[in-house]
C-alpha cells in the first residue's frame, strides 16, 4: 500500500477472524487487515453503500507489503451507541433515551434502505437463513438434546410465519456495539435476512447477554423503539414489521448458544454461561410456544441464574 504504516494506529484484532484494525492518525478513516473474508465482506459494502444504506464507503483495498489483504474505509465515529451507554451508567441500569431514540433513527434509516431493495422469499432461502442465522449445525452439535421434535416444531412455524416476509441483504450481527450515530459497522456475517431481522431485536438481544453490558432497555424503551420501526415499516412497505419478532428472537436464542460448550471442564465460569444460555433458549422457546413471541424481559440475569444453579434450582 501507499500508505506509511507508521500512519496507522492499532485498535484491536478482528473478532472471529484474521487480521488486525487500525485508525489513521486524524481518526478520519479505519484501515482492516484480513484474508478473503475480508475481501468479500468489502465487495458487499461497496455494494449496499450503492445502495443507500447507511455503512461507511470504501476508500481504498489492497494487498499490503506483506502480502495480506487490506481495506480502507472511512470513519463513522470513535463511539458506538454501547461506548456512548456504557459511559453514561451512573448507577442506574436503563439506557439513556437519547442513546435509545438515536438506535431508533439509525435503524429505521437501515430499513427504508433494506425495504427499497427487496427480494421474494423461497422456502429454501429462509431455510438457509435460519441455518446460519441461528449457527443450527454447531447448536445441535454442542447441545444434542436440544436437537428434537419440540424445538423442531417451533422453528418450522416460525419460517411458515415468515413465509411471505421479504429478504433484504443484511447484516446478521446488528446490535449497539456495531450502531454509530452515522451509520452501521462491521458486516463480516453479511447474508440475506427477512425484512426486520437486523433491527427488530437490538434491544431484545441485550437481555442475552445476562447484564454483563451493564444496562439494559425498559420495556417502554422497547415499545418506543418498536413503534419507530413500525412506522418506517408502514410507510415504505404498507406492513408492520414487529408482529415478527417472536420469531426473529427464537433464532437470536440459538445464535447466543452457539460456540458456548466449553472444552475445558476446569472453566467453571464458561460451564456456567453455557447452562445460562441454554436455560434462556429454553425459556425462550416455551413463551414462544405458548404466546407466539418472546418476552426477555422475563429472563433471569446471569447472577440470578448462577445463585439458582448454585441453590440447585437449574439443571
Amino acid at each position: 500500500m501507499n500508505e506509511n504504516e507508521n500512519d496507522w494506529l492499532f485498535v484491536k484484532k478482528r473478532t472471529a477472524a484474521d487480521g488486525a484494525v487500525y485508525v489513521s492518525a486524524d481518526h478520519t478513516r479505519y484501515r482492516r487487515t484480513g484474508g478473503p473474508d475480508l475481501q468479500a465482506e468489502a465487495a458487499f459494502q461497496r455494494r449496499i453503500a450503492d445502495l443507500g444504506y447507511p455503512v461507511p464507503h470504501v476508500l481504498e483495498e489492497g494487498i499490503s507489503d506483506d502480502g495480506h489483504y487490506y481495506v480502507v474505509e472511512e470513519s463513522l465515529g470513535d463511539h458506538t451507541l454501547h461506548d456512548r451507554a456504557v459511559a453514561a451508567l451512573d448507577g442506574r441500569r436503563d439506557l439513556p433515551d437519547d442513546v435509545v431514540d438515536t438506535a431508533a433513527q439509525v435503524a429505521a434509516r437501515l430499513l427504508r434502505a433494506q425495504a427499497a431493495h427487496l427480494l421474494k422469499p423461497t422456502p429454501g432461502t429462509l431455510r438457509q437463513w435460519l441455518e446460519g442465522a441461528g449457527f443450527t449445525h454447531n447448536v445441535f452439535h454442542e447441545n444434542p438434546d436440544l436437537d428434537n421434535t419440540r424445538t423442531h416444531a417451533a422453528l418450522d412455524h416460525a419460517l411458515r410465519c415468515l413465509g411471505t416476509v421479504p429478504l433484504a441483504a443484511g447484516h446478521l450481527d446488528y446490535g449497539l456495539p456495531n450502531v454509530l450515530p452515522a451509520g452501521v459497522i462491521d458486516w463480516q456475517h453479511h447474508g440475506l435476512v427477512p425484512l426486520g431481522y437486523d433491527v427488530l431485536p437490538a434491544l431484545d438481544i441485550i437481555a442475552f447477554k445476562g447484564g454483563n453490558k451493564g444496562y439494559t432497555a425498559s420495556p417502554d424503551q422497547r415499545r418506543r423503539y418498536l413503534a419507530v420501526l413500525d412506522d418506517a415499516s408502514w410507510n415504505a412497505t404498507g406492513q408492520p414489521v414487529s408482529q415478527n419478532l417472536g420469531a426473529y428472537l427464537l433464532v437470536k436464542a440459538l445464535f447466543f448458544l452457539a460456540l458456548m460448550r466449553p472444552t475445558d471442564p476446569s472453566r467453571t465460569d464458561k460451564h456456567l454461561k453455557w447452562q445460562y444460555r441454554r436455560h434462556l433458549f429454553t425459556k425462550g422457546l416455551e413463551q414462544y410456544e405458548h404466546t407466539g413471541t418472546v418476552d426477555t424481559a422475563r429472563f433471569p440475569r446471569l447472577e440470578e441464574f448462577a445463585a439458582g444453579h448454585s441453590a440447585g434450582d437449574h439443571p
